[in-house]
């Protein structure tokens, strides 16, 4: 099944779930509404048209300062070129960031049909929530806890929803581009 094909087939079985979506690269990207998630995977997984049998990844995006001016500095290194503009590809057709602040990125793949689908579930800042698909892939698990960790987004559902990479007491989500560089939190020590 092409990537075109595979979107086609999921906006027909899920036509009201689905709000954008689009081919770039032999990516394949749908845009889903969060209430519609958990059906919408279940059917990937267990219909024989997608098979999507692997989660391969699960993570976030926060949108909040996308298009400001980093303080970053980047450099080129030397002896590199750009690409002459015959080289580059047609525009990009990804419709930009969702008026959400955040974005969860669930990339799924069928070993035995060969394709893979990239969901993206926007998650408005007050509502960071979503149902967790813990159910479905048990190897979601540990991912659900890192966006957890790392952006503060709550899975309904989630057996275990607590911190994987940083300490208990440690005070707010670190991947949050609200987050301050300078902030310092209470060191731990070993308990005796």
């Amino acid at each position: 099944m092409s990537t075109a094909s595979l979107i086609q087939a999921v906006e027909q079985k899920f036509p009201d779930a689905i709000q954008a979506s689009h081919v770039y690269r032999g990516d394949a990207t749908v845009l889903v509404r969060s209430e519609c998630l958990l059906d919408l995977a279940r059917a990937l997984r267990d219909d024989r048209a997608f098979q999507m049998n692997l989660l391969v990844d699960l993570t976030a995006v926060d949108f909040s300062s996308f298009g400001a001016q980093s303080q970053a500095a980047f450099f080129t290194p030397s002896g590199v070129t750009a690409r002459p503009a015959q080289e580059i590809p047609d525009e990009d057709p990804w419709p930009g960031p969702p008026d959400t602040r955040f974005v969860i990125v669930y990339h799924f793949f069928s070993l035995s049909l060969k394709h893979r689908l990239r969901l993206e579930v926007p998650v408005g800042e007050g509502e960071a929530e979503v149902d967790s698909i813990t159910s479905l892939w048990a190897g979601a698990d540990w991912l659900e806890r890192e966006v957890w960790d790392m952006f503060g987004i709550r899975f309904r559902g989630h057996p275990n929803l607590k911190r994987i990479l940083m300490y208990e007491s440690f005070v707010g989500h670190p991947l949050r581009k609200d987050y301050p560089v300078n902030k310092r939190q209470p060191l731990i020590g070993p308990v005796n």
